[in-house]
């Protein structure tokens, strides 16, 4: 009676999907945020200030930017239609992006440029804010949003879609045939 073993796994095997699961867990990061921003789940935002409620996602984050060269900018963009439906389909978009594997580059792309905003809002290099308090900033350049950042890239570049997604059939689509960016 002969035995069957199990294929062995490489050390490239567990790579990719040790980048699926970071893939994956990203992911679900901003899908949730999209989620409790939309309907108000009560964690980071309170059913009253849901979006599907008439909130503003970005109403309570951008007002309350007190640091940084970009201040007025953020404050102007608080609250506004256009900066809620971006940061809204951003969150969504990315998220479902990286869950699937499809659309990494794109993914990549729209989420560093929404971290690096987020970064930009809360100004780590800045020790006091302009209303003179202390920021608490643990570090003045890599917070965060700069690992969410990095990781983006990462996933993106690295073949984060190699495994658990739906990258090969993405792949073959032909208006992704036709603009490779789109992988």
């Amino acid at each position: 009676m002969s035995t069957v073993q199990a294929p062995r796994r490489t050390r490239a095997d567990v790579g990719a999907m040790t980048l699926a699961v970071l893939r994956i867990a990203t992911g679900l990061l901003f899908v949730w945020a999209f989620f409790d921003k939309a309907f108000g789940l009560g964690y980071a935002t309170p059913e009253k200030n849901a979006w599907f409620a008439g909130g503003s996602p970005t109403k309570g984050f951008l007002g309350n930017v007190h640091v940084g060269p970009f201040e007025s900018t953020f404050h102007a963009w608080a609250g506004a239609w256009w900066a809620d439906t971006l940061f809204m389909l951003g969150l969504l978009a990315v998220g479902v992006a990286l869950v699937l594997g499809i659309g990494l580059r794109v993914a990549a792309g729209a989420g560093t440029l929404m971290m690096l905003l987020m970064w930009a809002a809360e100004w780590p290099p800045a020790q006091h804010n302009s209303l003179g308090e202390a920021t608490r900033s643990t570090n003045p350049l890599i917070d965060y949003h700069i690992i969410y950042a990095l990781v983006l890239i990462v996933v993106a570049t690295a073949a984060g879609g190699a495994v658990w997604s739906l990258a090969h059939w993405w792949a073959g689509l032909p208006f992704v045939r036709s603009n490779p960016w789109l992988k």
